[in-house]
């Protein structure tokens, strides 16, 4: 009886959660067959030049997101437990509006920012444990006799895209910069920061749609509700 109380539960928990739990593993999914294959396969650097504006730039990325760092070992695990606890606050959030009934597009976007965060936190836990130091020289080896390369939580993050979509030379009348070479969006990153990137836009952009939904609930009060209001009584 227990048994089929709990498969009950789980079958319930899977059909009201279905959007964000499908949305959730399939971002994993892709992100960290991704990742494995980089890292398992390559050397640090580059891997594949489709265009000079397109390619597959094998990093990784010790600190905060455009590689910063700060505070060392215990700046990276304090980082790594931010983002822990973030992850579990999202999960109660996406639980909280499902529940209130916000439009599934949102639901999908708070989802994808979730599993973005998901993403590149399995790559800090797990990697360092399970792979050994890469270089631009050597492939990590897997599951290494000597041990990984870092501990729980203080491994890095797998970044490979990379867009250098223009490439060229400040002109010579700017001040500071002027002559100097740069990249428009020289920024190496991964299908979980793509992720988090592609929900956040899609709110930015949509907010009135999403809202909108919830607005008119709260305007919409039923006639049941006005004869039980209290202030609606003469």
């Amino acid at each position: 009886m227990q048994e089929d109380n709990l498969f009950a539960f789980i079958g319930y928990m899977l059909k009201k959660y279905r959007l964000p739990i499908i949305t959730v593993f399939a971002v994993l999914f892709i992100d960290q067959c991704i990742k494995l294959y980089i890292k398992a396969n390559y050397p640090i650097g580059e891997v594949h030049r489709f265009f000079d504006w397109c390619r597959i730039t094998f990093t990784e990325n010790p600190g905060m997101a455009w590689g910063l760092e700060f505070g060392g070992d215990y700046g990276k695990l304090a980082l790594s437990l931010f983002r822990v606890v973030a992850v579990i606050a999202g999960a109660f959030y996406i639980k909280k509006i499902v529940n209130e009934g916000e439009h599934k597009g949102f639901v999908v976007c708070v989802s994808l920012i979730l599993a973005g965060a998901l993403g590149n936190i399995l790559d800090s836990a797990f990697y360092g444990l399970l792979f050994g130091p890469s270089s631009e020289y050597e492939v990590a080896a897997f599951m290494p006799a000597g041990g990984g390369y870092a501990a729980f939580l203080k491994g890095h993050v797998v970044d490979m895209f990379y867009f250098p979509i223009y490439e060229g030379n400040f002109p010579q009348w700017l001040p500071i910069w002027g002559g100097e070479h740069f990249e428009f969006f020289n920024a190496i990153f991964n299908f979980a920061d793509m992720a988090i990137s592609f929900g956040v836009g899609i709110i930015l952009v949509f907010q009135k749609v999403f809202f909108k939904q919830k607005e008119q609930h709260v305007a919409t009060v039923s006639p049941e509700e006005n004869n039980t209001n209290p202030s609606s009584q003469p």
